[in-house]
């Protein structure tokens, strides 16, 4: 009477050690979700950021530049944090340097369309 309860215990027992995983394969799935976040949203990220603090530090004086409130302006005075913009003339506006979207040519550039027409 007693081995129809304990036989079952035993099969268990035996199949967990000789099926156990190896810790690598039960973390693998975990690794290749953290780099196709990586590769998907932190680099891309990371390389737009980059380009950002590149653009900041090239701007100078007499520049069109708009903010990322959508306000465009000449620079006429710029420090460290602060850009001193001119909206119209006569009207300057300080601005953070942090809120720079980017130099207004960059909006108004024509991009060419490679594409056929088909006729």
């Amino acid at each position: 009477m007693l081995d129809l309860f304990f036989t079952p215990v035993f099969a268990q027992d035996a199949a967990a050690a000789a099926g156990s995983p190896n810790a690598l394969s039960s973390f693998l799935p975990m690794i290749a979700v953290f780099g196709i976040f990586y590769f998907l949203m932190i680099r891309p990220q990371a390389k737009k950021a980059k380009e950002e603090q590149a653009m900041l530090s090239q701007l100078g004086k007499g520049e069109e530049i708009y903010t990322k409130s959508g306000l465009f302006g000449t620079i006429t005075g710029i420090t460290d944090k602060v850009i001193t913009l001119e909206v119209a003339e006569g009207t300057k506006v300080k601005v953070l340097r942090s809120h720079i979207g980017g130099k207004a040519s960059s909006i108004f550039e024509k991009k060419d369309d490679k594409k056929e027409t088909k006729k």
